[in-house]
């Protein structure tokens, strides 16, 4: 009895220890996404479920999925005893004691009740795939929710409580008083948010009252319109070109039309962007009702250039040729990647979306970029009136009327070129609007005496005399430059006529020992005749470069 209970006790153990080794090499060889595989579908046949997934990743193809960020506003207000982990935080910089927001974190699980269905919702995230070509899509993360229901509620998610989901969104983001600034960030590949607070709307905005007032109309006929732009084949957004000196309010003027349509803010400098398919993809990943701003694009990119001559081209070719940076200014963002970017097939992919250039130099912008359907309002930001003085006075120092208001009105109708950024500066030197308004006429008279004065008769006499010798120079350089062109033709002329000449003189050598025979004789007058008439032009080629020559001289 004791023997058979030795070898039992015996063959358990060897069994075990089988098994033990048998699962550590199987865990140690076997990856873990083949395991879990494995695992899985060894439980669902030991113990078939009634459930089913849906998976919601945070793109659809190539654009992001506006069904993954409908559940990621929806899902922060079912939060309840089941959930295990939040995320807490703000992104109001100016703000440290803003109230904190919720977020669903990683791997965290919400449970949804309704209307008597049970849904249990959970963020996953992964690194994602890098191909090695860069661009959005490579260096960014992958989120997607995934959704747990029973199978005979598979209809009934995709029919009723998706939909609920994205109209509670929808409410949740057309209630909220804040908006976004977002920037692109070019190591990252995407878009960076922040909160948005500029304070400047079209009340405090210093430009033409009828201006301002076209411009507020033209953009409420814009939001109304969604069935128009439709009805005639065009894509539901707007072209605005804001362009004038520095500081005369073009960036106040974009935050003021944030605010008045309650849109965020995609702020794109061209520079960050590597190609034209990356400018492609940074459009798609933008959001609808939404404003895409490029600023100061006539220094951004030279994708925003007036296309030059080819002899122009030329020129700036030799320019550049030393230059350590030209393979900076070859790579990048193309004029026709820009114009379909703005204007193209790709522009369609969202509604209800405003395109904002900004820039100090219209004119050395691309006329293809400034048409109708790219830009369709153009807006001069001009220096600042005196309409737009009374504006800021009222809005810096609260004062409506000022005995001194008369004194900035004549310093202004002399012409002195002021921007509202300079007004205001001297505005909020001082509380006392007698002070600030006296600041601002001094600034004025220094502004009037720092101008050069205008030249005078004898100045400009001497001008003239420099233009002249100027001009005298260039065409001296011009002449010496035809003169060494022709001397160089000259010079090729005799070198071709000596070999010429030599060619003639070895022909007659050979005419010596073989005078007779028909087939040279055939063969030397062909030849003969195709020499005399070479002969005939180079002679003629050189006495014209003999007279050139000779007129120069």
């Amino acid at each position: 009895m004791g023997e058979r209970f030795r070898r039992h006790l015996a063959t358990i153990v060897a069994v075990s220890t089988a098994v033990v080794a048998t699962c550590e090499f199987y865990n140690k060889t076997v990856p873990q996404e083949i395991r879990s595989s494995i695992a899985d579908r060894v439980h669902r046949y030991i113990s078939p479920s009634d459930e089913f997934t849906f998976i919601v990743e945070d793109r659809w193809q190539r654009f992001k999925n506006s069904t993954f960020h409908a559940v990621g506003v929806y899902l922060p207000t079912k939060i309840g005893p089941s959930t295990s982990s939040l995320m807490v935080g703000h992104n109001d910089s100016n703000n440290i004691l803003a109230p904190v927001e919720p977020a669903i974190a990683v791997g965290s699980t919400i449970v949804d009740e309704f209307q008597g269905r049970r849904f249990e919702w959970t963020l996953h995230e992964a690194a994602a795939e890098n191909s090695g070509g860069g661009g959005y899509f490579n260096s960014r993360k992958n989120r997607w929710y995934q959704l747990k229901c029973k199978k005979e509620d598979v209809e009934f998610v995709t029919e009723t409580y998706l939909p609920h989901v994205s109209r509670v969104a929808d409410e949740i983001v057309k209630e909220r008083d804040g908006l976004s600034i977002f920037t692109y960030s070019k190591g990252d590949g995407g878009w960076d948010a922040t909160v948005f607070k500029h304070p400047s709307t079209f009340d405090t905005l210093a430009m033409d009252p009828a201006l301002k007032q076209d411009l507020i109309d033209d953009l409420n006929l814009f939001v109304q319109r969604r069935d128009y732009f439709r009805s005639v084949g065009r894509a539901w957004k707007r072209g605005y070109l804001l362009y004038g000196p520095p500081g005369t309010g073009k960036s106040s003027l974009v935050a003021a039309i944030a605010n008045h349509l309650k849109y965020n803010v995609y702020d794109l400098q061209l520079q960050s962007v590597k190609s034209d398919s990356d400018l492609r993809d940074v459009l798609t990943a933008t959001t609808n009702r939404s404003i895409l701003l490029l600023e100061d694009v006539d220094c951004s990119s030279k994708s925003t250039e007036i296309r030059l001559s080819k002899e122009e081209i030329d020129d700036q070719k030799i320019k550049i040729k030393h230059k350590k940076d030209e393979k900076s200014s070859i790579d990048g963002v193309t004029l026709s990647g820009l114009l379909n970017f703005i204007d193209g097939l790709w522009s369609t992919c969202g509604d209800e979306r405003i395109i904002i250039l900004t820039t100090n130099h219209k004119e050395k912008l691309d006329p293809a970029l400034l048409r109708p359907g790219r830009m369709d309002v153009h807006i001069h930001m001009g220096y600042c009136s005196f309409e737009g003085f009374r504006l800021l006075a009222d809005n810096y120092l609260g004062v409506k009327e000022h005995p001194s208001f008369k004194c900035v009105e004549d310093w202004m109708q002399r012409g002195i070129p002021v921007t509202p950024a300079e007004v205001a500066q001297q505005l909020m030197k001082s509380d006392d609007p007698q002070v600030s308004i006296d600041g601002l006429v001094e600034f004025f008279k220094n502004k009037k005496e720092a101008e050069p004065p205008p030249p005078t008769k004898t100045e400009q006499a001497e001008a003239g005399e420099v233009g002249k010798k100027c001009e005298a120079e260039a065409e001296a350089e011009e002449e010496e430059e035809d003169v060494t062109s022709s001397r160089s033709k000259l010079l090729k002329n005799i070198l071709f006529f000596f070999f010429f000449f030599f060619l003639i003189l070895f022909f007659l050598f050979l005419s010596l020992f073989f005078w007779g025979h028909p087939w040279f004789s055939s063969k030397v007058s062909n030849a003969g005749n195709v020499i005399i008439s070479l002969l005939q032009r180079i002679t003629t080629t050189t006495v014209e470069a003999l007279n050139t020559e000779n007129h120069y001289c």
